[in-house]
Order: structure tokens, then C-alpha cells, then sequence
């Protein structure tokens, strides 16, 4: 895996659907197959790109395990809010420096990107986790589960 950008990501609005799960209790097939029908009901959305967002009630750590409880979002973002339909909720994705890694593959191989991150670059990097939302854009080069498929994973960091 190689090493990732640094960016300041502006601050972003984003609307769709939310779900509290843990690893052990994954629901993200159950949210994205919710939100993904209703999404066109989105009539200010910016671009096509897709946001699979978590956020956490306080950053993971040494104790992150398989039953530890967080906010999963599948989300697009707009240029404003607006009164939606269809249970939409908005999340105020704040300004902040992220790195970015890009995980190519089936998502079932997702997990030994997060290894990477979490267990080798984190630890040996001049960066610390910050209390910000981590999430994947789901772009262009985004094929669901397919070997070819590419995404990029923005991790909040501040200097250590």
C-alpha cells in the first residue's frame, strides 16, 4: 500500500441515511440498500460521488473492537439543505486535514486496508487520529465488490 495524500478537506453538507451498528452487527448493506432507491430525491446534489461515512462518539482506540458502537452514513453531497423526503437526515462534514488512501479490491479485503492504516502508517507517522468523521468516497472508479474497483479512504489526522 503506499503512503497517502495529505489534504485539508473543505467543509462539506451532505444528506442521506443513517444506521448505529458495529462491526460485529454490520448493516451497511441494509442502509445503502435503503438509501440508494430514494437517492435521486436528492434534486441539489454536487456531482455523483457517493459518501460512506462513520462517525464515532469518541475516536477509535486501543479498545475498537468488533461490538464497539458508531454512526455508518451512506450519504451524497449538496450545495445546500433543503427539505427532504424519505427519512433524509443531514451530516455537517467539518473542515479538517484527512490522509487519503486510495483501497483497491473487493471489500472483503477492506479490512487489510484499515490493518495498514491503523496498525503501520498511523503508529510510524507524524499524525494522530482526530475527532472528525472518517469516511470512503465512492467515485468514479467505484465498481461495489468487483477486484477492480477503487476507493479512497480519508482518515482524520491532526499532527502529533
Amino acid at each position: 500500500m503506499k503512503e497517502p495524500r495529505i489534504e485539508t478537506l473543505a467543509a462539506k453538507k451532505l444528506v442521506g441515511h443513517s444506521l448505529k451498528m458495529s462491526l460485529a452487527d454490520n448493516r451497511t448493506v441494509e442502509l445503502w440498500s435503503g438509501f440508494m432507491p430514494l437517492k435521486r430525491h436528492i434534486t441539489n446534489a454536487i456531482g455523483s460521488d457517493l459518501y460512506s461515512v462513520q462517525v464515532y462518539e469518541t475516536m477509535p482506540d486501543a479498545s475498537f473492537g468488533p461490538h464497539t458502537e458508531f454512526q455508518k452514513w451512506a450519504a451524497i453531497e449538496v450545495d445546500a439543505y433543503q427539505t427532504y423526503t424519505g427519512d433524509f437526515k443531514t451530516l455537517d462534514l467539518p473542515e479538517g486535514l484527512y490522509a487519503v488512501f486510495i483501497h483497491k479490491g473487493l471489500s472483503s479485503e477492506f479490512k487489510s486496508t484499515m490493518n495498514f492504516i491503523y496498525g503501520e502508517w498511523l503508529p510510524n507517522s507524524d499524525y494522530q487520529l482526530d475527532q472528525r468523521p472518517s469516511f470512503e468516497v465512492l467515485g468514479a472508479k467505484y465498481k461495489n465488490d468487483h477486484p477492480d474497483s477503487e476507493e479512497e479512504v480519508w482518515i482524520p489526522v491532526k499532527l502529533k
